[in-house]
């Protein structure tokens, strides 16, 4: 007997139509990015992203600062899938957790078998991740042809996806740690979630507040600063009542969509994906670091979710909805070979101050990601949900 479909909230719809639009504003702003950066207008344009403002360049701020604010967004997304999502259910949960495990699992051992040993293998964590947006573009896309428990599911796993990323950066990706700035960024914390759960403090202000403060000493300390907006999303209140607008973490998540989806990810793009396309560029994509990550998306990533939701299916820990058939697992797996935000973001992290390493990186993704956002397509596309005649 399998579970039934799932009925989308006023929330999730919400967030859905929001991401689709914001993965089309993402693809106008990465061509017009590449077309910059390998126009006349090149070095100004390059170089304009490098300018100094308060001790960092423009890029850091959008890296370190505007995407705290998504990671934000992120931190809030999960909680909620956590309290009253997907994620609610451990039943229901164990489904794209596991496809979110194989989906981490097997692009980090094909990027990791290529590159073991090399300077290039900083970059295993490239692969592992799925981008949200350019997700459900390519499902809203397919309107009606795909059941609403596969946007769902492609929701919960990439959820997952980025949470295993923010590990990975807190803990890889840190080269200096001052363990003063962690204590006190941690000691912040404390008192936040201390509002939260004793004080039962409801206004949005006293979190805002302390969450800037928090991401000061976080980026002092080390640790990326980006970690300071989950940590964020975690101390601020939530209801575990299905839309409830009453609750400071929806009204917060409500607010930001717009924002993150219109601003800071085109923003973001704009100053990520100026890559400098060279008379090279079929070596740059030939090396085993390119290989890998074009590998691990496109091939690790269908490969390692279909695999591991099989086995956790056969062996009766959990069940696929109703309306889903392998070949639907099959096309979310694809679809989740589309890396762009967060692989880019851990590309600067895993290669800082190697512009060659970054720059082909980069090119791999938007490869991969662009390849794996048609396929995934072109399967859903002709895959009829179970019942439907042909």
């Amino acid at each position: 007997m399998h579970i039934t479909p799932q009925t989308l909230t006023n929330t999730f719809q919400t967030f859905f139509h929001s991401e689709k639009s914001s993965g089309i504003l993402l693809i106008v702003c990465t061509a017009v990015s590449l077309l910059m950066a390998n126009s006349s207008f090149g070095p100004d344009y390059v170089s304009g992203w490098q300018m100094r403002l308060g001790g960092l360049s423009v890029e850091h701020w959008v890296n370190d600062a505007l995407m705290a604010i998504f990671f934000l967004l992120i931190g809030l997304e999960l909680e909620r899938e956590l309290y009253s999502g997907e994620l609610s259910n451990i039943r229901n949960a164990l489904l794209p957790m596991f496809a979110a495990f194989g989906g981490i699992a097997a692009p980090a051992l094909i990027h990791f078998s290529l590159n073991t040993g090399t300077p290039t293998q900083a970059g295993v964590g490239i692969p592992m991740a799925t981008d949200i947006a350019f997700a459900l573009g390519v499902l809203a896309l397919l309107g009606n042809r795909v059941p609403a428990s596969l946007k769902v599911f492609v929701v919960a796993f990439a959820v997952i996806d980025d949470l295993s990323a923010i590990v990975i950066i807190a803990v890889f990706y840190t080269e200096q740690l001052s363990l003063g700035y962690l204590l006190a960024a941690l000691a912040v914390w404390a008192v936040l979630c201390g509002l939260n759960r004793f004080l039962r403090v409801m206004a949005l202000t006293p979190y805002l507040l302390g969450g800037a403060l928090l991401w000061f000493l976080m980026l002092k300390s080390g640790v990326h600063a980006t970690i300071a907006g989950v940590m964020l999303a975690f101390a601020i209140p939530f209801s575990a009542k299905a839309d409830d607008e009453a609750s400071p973490s929806h009204r917060l998540e409500y607010f930001l969509h717009k924002p993150v989806a219109f601003i800071i990810l085109p923003i973001f793009a704009l100053a990520n994906t100026a890559i400098l396309i060279g008379a090279d560029w079929m070596q740059d994509l030939s090396s085993a670091n390119s290989l890998g990550i074009i590998a691990g998306l496109m091939l690790g990533k269908p490969v390692g979710i279909t695999l591991f939701c099989f086995v956790a299916v056969v062996s009766g820990l959990c069940r696929l909805p109703a309306d889903l058939s392998w070949r639907h697992v099959l096309g979310a797996g694809i679809l989740g070979g589309i890396g762009f935000t967060m692989s880019i973001f851990i590309t600067n992290l895993a290669f800082t101050g190697d512009a060659g390493s970054i720059n082909a990186s980069k090119m791999a993704i938007l490869l991969a990601s662009l390849a794996s956002g048609i396929l995934g397509f072109l399967w859903l596309r002709f895959v009829r949900q179970r019942g439907e005649v042909a």
